[in-house]
């Protein structure tokens, strides 16, 4: 059976299809990998075509994402609380919610926090972690942004994916792997890693 990752935060711009393209090119080596787009503006199901060697699928497989032939299925969502959440939640081994370093932005995730607690009453297998991404360079997380997420009872993964723009570019460029920047190679490989800790020792890199 596929173990699903799925990425979600309710707030736009925080580069949630961009970490759901770059991390299924980073397991596509070693695993079967399909990535799901249910954003309604199906902006990576569009692009497919660019990355002939990723299975990308649209949201009308959904319902039936439990008995998809792939070893890991990353999800996308769109950048609002969809209705779809709570059940998709439901299928989900892991749940990833990348977040901006900022005040404002930390606190836009209580929502979809909120969704994931309840999936996981429901179902405590259900695992997630929040990524700090898009972080700027040279900038420290404020000592309120810290304390904030740490009263969040969700677990803060290590990984830090920095504001660069071969990241910003990577779905234009094939994938920040084929890129030739290596600090964001080894940030989304560390991501990557520590995702596969996260989920289950079954999988490995």
């Amino acid at each position: 059976m596929a173990k699903i990752i799925t990425i979600a935060h309710q707030k736009g711009g925080v580069g949630k299809s961009t970490l759901a393209i770059n991390l299924a090119l980073c397991f596509q080596d070693q695993l079967s990998v399909a990535l799901v787009d249910t954003d309604l503006q199906g902006i990576l199901y569009h692009i497919r075509e660019d990355f002939p060697e990723l299975a990308v699928i649209g949201a009308d497989q959904l319902a039936d994402i439990e008995k998809l032939a792939y070893d890991l299925i990353i999800v996308d969502t769109p950048p609002y609380l969809s209705g779809k959440l709570p059940e998709l939640f439901q299928h989900s081994d892991f749940i990833l919610i990348p977040t901006k370093a900022g005040f404002f932005d930390v606190m836009a995730i209580r929502s979809t926090l909120a969704l994931i607690k309840e999936a996981q009453r429901k179902t405590p297998h259900i695992k997630a972690g929040i990524v700090l991404n898009m972080v700027k360079p040279r900038s420290g997380i404020t000592k309120d942004v810290a304390e904030l997420l740490q009263s969040m009872d969700t677990p803060l993964l290590k990984t830090r994916v920095h504001d660069r723009v071969s990241i910003a570019r990577s779905s234009m460029t094939a994938g920040i792997l084929k890129g030739n920047d290596p600090k964001a190679k080894e940030e989304l490989m560390m991501l990557a890693e520590e995702v596969v800790e996260q989920i289950s020792t079954e999988i490995a890199m």
